[in-house]
């Protein structure tokens, strides 16, 4: 079947959200070429578990879409038109199946030496409506915190050495209740303009007490979906002819109840996609929070957020690390602060992503140490300070 075919009733399916906007958008979604339109209902079929940011960033496309002429659907997808498929890619069920048609597509297009084409039709189609879908203002300037080394009493080596490039090195930090001030002043700016999934605290361990109104992940609250997962794993792993396309595919079509998650739906399908899109996230708790932390700011742009790095386990073999009866495993805290190090300078990369990024402020610190950087709109780049301060105050530098 070709888009130009498309009936309403086919989209009876998708949730109720997403099959009403399919149907008020049919008109345009028939103009689309095959070769993008799974692409566009991939991201639609999920649109009831989108969190507000991706709501309105999908609502705009879709709105600019449904407002382009004939002549110009047939101008913005040119290279995609350009681009031959098989008769098997036009007789798959890629309404029902929109995910899985693109993974096909992927192979097919390596395999007829189309995938440069398709880059090239994508990145053209990305940019045309980077230009024309202007963002909403931020009702207040980003904040980010990395709360880095937990457990560990001393490090001699040098800290934030990509980030102090382009904020403020603190070395005379008061680490007293950092951890309760940081938690507070994020809770305070929730209550300044408080909205769903817009301010979180992702912790790689145990989270410490912190306000209702800040959406809370953490790796230990997981603990049981992750067991799930890896006897899930295991298990699936040891039939005969298992390949990693087809544990990707049944691990992709695992549901919150399949792993024990319940609770609020659109965080619930969140945490799932952390467990099975992510690369390590069941094993290691760095690899957790960094992931968690990209995912957050990716999908739900947040206000504020707080990610603090826990002490991984040791690494060993693969076949132990999916083993859940291996008892309480060997931690790593020094290796953890160097794995955290980095994953914070990330933290600032992909937060400098999003809208409004010059106004944007973050801050990394040293849990228990009197070490932080520091980078904001008003703080001056590669400089050091001496001047003695706690974490309440340094927020209130980074952020004035």
């Amino acid at each position: 079947m070709l888009p130009e075919n498309l009936r309403a009733e086919q989209f009876a399916k998708y949730p109720p959200q997403a099959e009403k906007l399919a149907v008020v958008h049919l008109a345009v979604l028939r103009q689309l070429p095959l070769s993008f339109l799974p692409s566009l209902l991939r991201e639609l079929i999920e649109y009831d578990f989108m969190f507000p940011a991706e709501r309105g960033s999908f609502d705009r496309e879709l709105a600019t879409l449904s407002a382009l002429t004939t002549a110009q659907i047939d101008d913005w997808f040119h290279g995609f038109a350009q681009i031959h498929l098989s008769p098997a890619n036009e007789q798959f069920d890629w309404v029902g199946q929109p995910a899985q048609f693109t993974e096909q597509l992927s192979a097919y297009l390596w395999s007829t030496h189309q995938m440069d084409a398709f880059r090239g039709a994508a990145t053209a189609y990305s940019d045309r409506m980077r230009a024309l879908t202007v963002p909403e203002p931020l009702p207040m300037h980003r904040l980010g915190i990395a709360v880095i080394g937990q457990g560990v009493a001393a490090y001699e080596g040098p800290l934030f050495r990509k980030l102090r490039e382009h904020g403020t090195y603190f070395s005379r930090i008061n680490p007293d209740q950092g951890l309760d001030q940081i938690l507070a002043a994020v809770a305070a700016r929730a209550k300044q303009h408080p909205a769903p999934y817009a301010h979180w605290y992702v912790d790689g361990g145990t989270p410490a007490l912190h306000n209702p109104s800040l959406t809370c992940v953490s790796y230990a609250a997981l603990a049981p979906a992750r067991e799930v997962l890896l006897k899930d794993i295991q298990h699936e792993v040891e039939k005969a002819g298992m390949g990693p396309e087809e544990l990707h595919s049944r691990i992709a079509r695992l549901s919150p109840s399949e792993l024990g998650i319940g609770g609020d739906t659109l965080l619930d399908r969140f945490q799932v996609k952390l467990l099975t899109e992510g690369s390590g996230t069941q094993i290691f708790s760095t690899t957790f929070a960094q992931w968690t932390a990209r995912e957050v700011l990716r999908r739900a742009e947040a206000l504020t957020l707080v990610v603090r790095f826990a002490p991984r386990q040791r690494e060993r073999p693969m076949s132990e690390l999916l083993s859940s009866n291996l008892g309480t495993p060997a931690l790593d805290p020094l290796g953890s602060l160097i794995d955290a190090d980095m994953a914070a300078y990330y933290h600032w990369i992909n937060q400098q992503r999003l809208p409004e990024s010059r106004q944007s402020s973050f801050v990394a610190w040293f849990e228990g140490h009197n070490e932080a950087v520091a980078i904001g709109p008003s703080l001056p780049r590669g400089t050091e300070s001496t001047s003695p301060v706690d974490l309440r105050s340094l927020l209130a530098i980074a952020t004035g």
